[in-house]
């Protein structure tokens, strides 16, 4: 018999309410609740709820096309976005760009910070980040189109400096992803890509006495899971979903790969090499100012390839 925390994706999308703020894990194809994510489009196309949704994402769940969250771009479901990459989303852009929904583009680790003071049940987010471009309130708080009017980033001085406030808000659902799960709703990353803001998003939602959905590839037998392997503890997840496997890729790309895992380091010798173009000419003058030893944070874009 199935546990209460063992559901399945569109019983457990079935809690989600006309209005709720829905916040989803996710980079690129990395860590993108999939098989969730097309249980809340299917009861809303079958349904027409829920509606007015506000969707929160810190990077872009997508693949630029059809996957992801471009799946939920549908007139009525969605009411308000806040994104901090919109490019591998272009159908809900076009919805922002159509005026049809409110649209927000903050910073994306500005996000992934306010979840933990969400978390925290802080005010918000302090940084410096962002002041003097478009996401400063006084260059148009980075709203997106005309009917976007809420101001949710604001000025606020501290001992004589010029502070942003990101405001925080609260997390009725959360969507997150992770490898496998018990029946006790603790979940493991151990074939994942990334383990991404999932633990910060899953506590903003409980903080906010929300709900956390967790879509795993497979169930383990309770008390068998290592306690040093599990990244959200089961007291933060109200129901599991197993995914179908074509859901549930490491990658949008790749099935599996051990290296992707951390599981393993592949020998330099077996590493194809990139033809000697112009991404290789950047990637080659970067690695020369790279002290010995350093570490390098890579973004999306030209670092993607």
């Amino acid at each position: 018999m199935l546990t209460p925390k063992i559901v399945s994706p569109d019983e457990a999308v079935a809690v989600i309410r006309d209005g709720d703020t829905v916040c989803t894990s996710g980079f690129v194809g990395i860590g993108t609740p999939d098989e969730l994510i097309l249980a809340l489009e299917r009861r809303f196309l079958d349904t027409r709820q829920p509606a007015g949704l506000t969707l929160v994402f810190a990077a872009a769940p997508g693949d630029g096309q059809e996957r992801g969250l471009n799946r939920l771009a549908h007139a009525g479901l969605l009411k308000r976005v806040v994104g901090g990459h919109w490019s591998l989303v272009p159908k809900i852009g076009d919805l922002a760009l159509d005026n049809a929904i409110e649209a927000y583009n903050l910073p994306l680790g500005c996000i992934a910070r306010l979840y933990r003071e969400i978390a925290a049940r802080g005010p918000g987010l302090l940084s410096k980040v962002g002041l003097r471009t478009f996401v400063d309130p006084r260059q148009g708080g980075g709203k997106l189109n005309a009917v976007t009017t809420e101001d949710l980033v604001e000025l606020t001085e501290i001992a004589g400096e010029t502070w942003l406030r990101y405001k925080a808000f609260p997390i009725h659902v959360a969507l997150i992803r992770g490898t496998t799960a018990d029946p006790a709703g603790n979940v493991t990353m151990e074939w994942e890509a990334l383990t991404l803001d999932n633990l910060a998003i899953a506590m903003a939602a409980k903080t906010s006495r929300g709900l956390v959905i967790a879509q795993v590839e497979r169930i383990a037998a309770a008390e068998s899971l290592s306690p040093r392997e599990v990244q959200i503890p089961g007291v933060l997840v109200d129901c599991v979903v197993v995914a179908e496997p074509e859901n549930h890729r490491q990658t949008y790309a790749t099935a599996y790969n051990h290296a992707f895992s951390g599981r393993q380091r592949v020998p330099l010798d077996r590493v194809q090499p990139l033809a000697l173009d112009e991404r290789k000419i950047i990637a080659r003058r970067c690695a020369f100012a790279l002290p010995p030893g350093g570490v390098v944070n890579l973004g999306i874009g030209m670092p993607w390839g």
